[in-house]
């Protein structure tokens, strides 16, 4: 049955799913196929039966016993079942009462992969249920972090993690990113602390150490965000500025300056922001991520304040997910590209209206590096199918699908539509997307379906949905990228090849993206002393811009540079930003005196890394099997 468009964006608001749907047809059927909604392979929640419509969160937040203490209530639709199913993980369950007070009956299923689902009995018209937990030290979703992680060096700090199915880890909820809700909360934490969450933030500090938050807008589980620490706010604008710790706040407010110019270029390309405020959070170096965007509050690394303003194409990333991703939300984890290959396309254009087609360029390039290299190694680690925009993650943590073909490959994708199109129709038709399914999940299907419908029509055959969103690898019509810029970073690479000294080359003027062409274009196989002329020269391993260094260390371990060493071990140990980790370990894993190096730097940088990136690292390094080997 094929569903009117406003009866498919009811389905799908409310259940994420209807039907499990075969893959086999999946290319050929997709417009017959468009209002039926996949279930959520990696969620025990069953929304068709009952879903939640808004949580209150109360908790006590003890980071000196590394535990949250507190309860969860839940609004329930009112068109709902006998019972009710939660996502848990590692939580430690006290009781579940009803709105009058009474308990209610429950039980926790078999520990799982995916943690253990929570099935609560409700009797009577139940429209709240009420869950008093406790979520410790293990949660994945948090990390707690001694004050020598921090910064300022006298606090402690915790943040969390949720994407993509770690909420769970530190709240029972239905965490599935087909179900929206609204939230609110109430957190106590120490009076010398203060409390953030993806959500209305106080900008100043509350004297007795309780905040109280609100989100009114509906956002599914992975999106609930929270931050505990020593942390000073500074506006940018009237409606962004930046969390940071105190000696960190006007470093990172300085490289942020172009926020409010983003979020107004942002509105021209695609309409109203609805979420109020951007504000930025800067964690401390073990964030896993370069930014994760929480609704009103990106956590981002502080690996982007770079002193020169150069990488703040990931504020505009996170600011983009504010339409793609937010309002917009891939309905279940094997539809992931279409949260962040939108993003990418949007950031793109967000850098462009700031910076400059020059600057765009140089960044589509080296992103469409990044896709090559990513297909390569997927392709060569027998995981071709992970090259598909759609993917199939059934029985896999969802974390294994965000490689660079979500982002690069379905930037590429919306790219090549444009071409066909016109820049003109595909943006008025993104801005008619965002305004047709605010406060909405979608599917693959559907989107395709909408494209067809309100784009391209049976007009534009040559776009090949079954190559390139079924399909593996790059298909051969893409848009090539090309920028003048780089094509001036390759002639100088070439005149230091044929004997130019490195001093002599010409660099001035060059930014973050030339250096990073730079390094990644030199030949394989440089010599030592080559190495070390560069380094005299350029000064590449002693840089404090970080995209920089891990370029330069991963060609220094590729020549055994060991100048470079000392710089790596520190770098490995402090920063806890997967993007850089896993290059460099991979690296060092290609010889026996490399994997010696790996296994001792990350015996020991490993308590300092979030559960995201140790997950990841212990799989590469066989870091199990070499603990039960040494225990024996």
């Amino acid at each position: 049955m094929r569903l009117s468009p406003l009866g498919a964006a009811v389905c799908l608001l409310l259940f994420a799913g209807c039907t499990d749907t075969p893959k086999d047809d999946q290319a050929a059927s997709h417009r017959e196929r468009s209002s039926v909604f996949v279930m959520d392979h990696h969620s025990a929640a069953r929304p068709e039966v009952s879903v939640i419509t808004h949580m209150d969160l109360r908790l006590n937040v003890d980071l000196s016993a590394k535990t949250l203490n507190g309860s969860v209530t839940y609004a329930i639709a009112p068109d709902h079942g006998s019972e009710i199913i939660f996502d848990t993980d590692g939580l430690l369950v006290h009781g579940v009462r009803g709105e009058d007070g009474k308990d209610l009956a429950f039980t926790l299923g078999e520990e799982g992969k995916l943690g253990r689902a929570l099935t609560v009995q409700l009797s009577g018209p139940t429209p709240q249920v009420t869950i008093e937990y406790e979520a410790g030290e293990g949660a994945k979703a948090l990390q707690w972090l001694a004050p020598n992680q921090t910064e300022g060096g006298k606090e402690p700090f915790l943040f969390t993690q949720g994407q993509a199915i770690l909420t769970r880890s530190w709240i029972p909820v239905q965490d599935s990113p087909g179900i929206r809700f609204t939230y609110t909360a109430e957190l106590t934490v120490p009076k010398e602390l203060m409390a953030v969450m993806s959500a209305q933030n106080p900008q100043k500090r509350s004297a007795d150490g309780v905040y109280t938050f609100r989100m009114d807008q509906p956002i599914p589980a992975y999106l609930i965000a929270l931050a505990v620490g020593d942390l000073d706010f500074k506006a940018i604008g009237p409606r962004t500025g930046v969390y940071a710790e105190p000696g960190m706040v006007d470093t990172a407010a300085w490289e942020f300056a172009d926020m409010e110019r983003m979020v107004s270029a942002a509105e021209e390309l695609y309409g109203p922001y609805r979420w109020e405020r951007y504000d930025v959070l800067v964690l401390p170096p073990s964030f896993p991520f370069g930014g994760m965007e929480n609704p009103r509050l990106t956590f981002a690394t502080p690996t982007i304040l770079a002193g020169d303003r150069s990488l703040t194409a990931l504020i505009a990333h996170e600011l983009a997910h504010s339409w793609s991703g937010n309002l917009v939300t891939n309905a279940t984890w094997d539809d992931f590209w279409l949260n962040e290959g939108f993003t990418v396309y949007f950031e793109k254009r967000i850098c462009e209206a700031v910076y400059g087609k020059e600057y765009e360029d140089m960044l589509d390039l080296l992103g469409y590096q990044d896709l090559l290299h990513t297909v390569q190694r997927l392709d060569s680690t027998g995981r071709g199918a992970d090259t598909h925009l759609k993917l199939d993650l059934k029985g896999r943590d969802p974390d294994d699908g965000m490689t660079d073909v979500a982002y690069e490959k379905g930037y590429a994708f919306l790219r090549r539509v444009e071409e066909v199109v016109g820049r003109a129709r595909f943006d008025a038709f993104l801005r008619q997307y965002f305004d047709a399914f605010a406060f909405q999940s979608m599917t693959t299907e559907r989107f395709l379906t909408y494209l067809e419908d309100e784009l391209l029509g049976r007009e534009h055959p040559e776009i090949s949905f079954d190559e390139w969103v079924y399909g593996p690898g790059i298909p051969q019509d893409v848009v090539p990228p090309s920028s003048e810029r780089f094509a001036e970073v390759d002639a100088q690479i070439k005149h230091w090849m044929d004997g130019t000294p490195a001093v002599s080359l010409t660099t001035a003027g060059w930014g973050t993206f030339e250096w990073m062409h730079f390094l990644r274009h030199l030949p394989e196989g440089l010599g030592t002393e080559r190495l070390a002329e560069l380094d005299r020269a350029f000064g590449f391993t002693a840089s404090g811009n970080t995209e920089i260094v891990a370029v330069w260390l991963e060609r220094s371990i590729g020549s055994r540079y060991m100048d470079a060493y000392p710089r790596l071990d520190r770098f490995l140990t402090v920063v806890g930003r997967r993007k850089f980790l896993v290059p460099l370990y991979t690296a060092l894993m290609r010889t026996e005196e490399g994997q010696a190096m790996a296994r001792n730097i990350y015996g020991r940088a490993r308590p300092n890394y979030h559960s995201v990136s140790v997950r990841t690292l212990d799989e590469l390094l066989d870091w199990k099997q070499m603990s039960d080997a040494v225990s024996m």
